[in-house]
């Protein structure tokens, strides 16, 4: 399994950006055709993505696709720019229900056909980020093979809802834990909304760390200068890893003896603590290979 932890957001338009971008350290780019890019700039960014693509990650990023939802009315024509070699997968903003990812999943396997590109190559992260898309979070997430994860949008869900924006984000607990449950239940990540104080650095790794507590396993990203503060916050600690083998070990030589659970540090150890640490080594590994370490 290769990391999501952060996933950087990348003006369409800004071709600095982009260049910029190539060399960063983020876990995934995602070059955005959405909310960044004025209508009348659509066009033109298509085009500077689409040019962009070619040798774009530096680093081994995964690079993806922020396109426009389905009602725009300008996912079509994104998808028709910029599936091309290179790409990696789709963010789909604001799908309501399952349908809505299928027909952007029919749209993709069309020209994987048409442009000689490997079948099912090409992932999916749809975002939960309206009232509808809540309520069919895990049809969502379960849509397709091609979802990977889904994404949790608080600035879209809060205007939705008509619920207000704190700086405690209380309001954001309950659909946060949602999103996680459905992406758990549908084997796929869940990945945590952006944090748009990209002065505050406390706050991110507040809310960071908060979000890894609930089950995410990364989180958007919209300035460079978050990246290394979220990669440490969703990169396993050398006393967690210490732990996690502990907890394997233990569990295996109790299994060989016959026996269904046991005890470390006076705590008991059975199966759901042990797939939860065998999980947590898997990811401290994954992270590893995707640093050079």
């Amino acid at each position: 399994m290769e990391p999501l932890r952060t996933l950087l957001f990348v003006p369409g338009i800004r071709e600095n950006m982009i260049e910029k971008a190539r060399s960063l350290p983020a876990d995934a780019l995602v070059l955005d055709l959405e909310d960044s890019v004025a209508v009348a700039e659509k066009a033109k960014a298509r085009a500077l993505v689409r040019d962009s693509i070619a040798g774009l990650p530096l680093k081994g990023q995964r690079v993806l696709l922020r396109i426009n939802s389905l009602q725009s009315g300008y996912a079509q024509q994104d998808l028709e720019a910029v599936i091309v070699p290179g790409i990696d997968g789709i963010s789909q903003p604001k799908p309501g229900s399952s349908d809505e990812v299928r027909r952007v999943e029919a749209i993709i396997e069309r020209l994987e056909s048409e442009r000689g590109l490997k079948q099912g190559h090409i992932k999916l992260i749809p975002w939960v980020e309206t009232a509808m898309g809540m309520l069919h979070a895990f049809q969502i997430a379960s849509a397709s093979p091609r979802v990977v994860g889904i994404a949790f949008g608080a600035e879209d869900f809060t205007l939705d809802t008509g619920m207000a924006r704190t700086e405690e984000g209380a309001e954001l607990l309950f659909p946060r834990m949602m999103v996680v449950i459905a992406a758990r239940a549908a084997s796929v990540i869940a990945i945590d909304t952006p944090y748009n104080d990209f002065r505050d650095e406390e706050g991110l790794v507040r809310e960071s760390r908060l979000a890894r507590s609930l089950g995410f396993e990364g989180k958007f990203l919209i300035h460079p200068s978050q990246i290394e503060p979220v990669n440490q916050v969703f990169r396993p600690t050398e006393e967690e890893i210490a732990h996690a083998r502990r907890v394997v070990e233990a569990f295996e030589a109790a299994e060989a003896q016959g026996f269904a659970s046991t005890s470390l540090d006076g705590k008991m150890i059975d199966t759901p603590q042990a797939r939860m640490a065998s999980r947590l080594l898997e990811m401290a590994q994954a992270i590893a290979e995707r640093e050079g370490g």
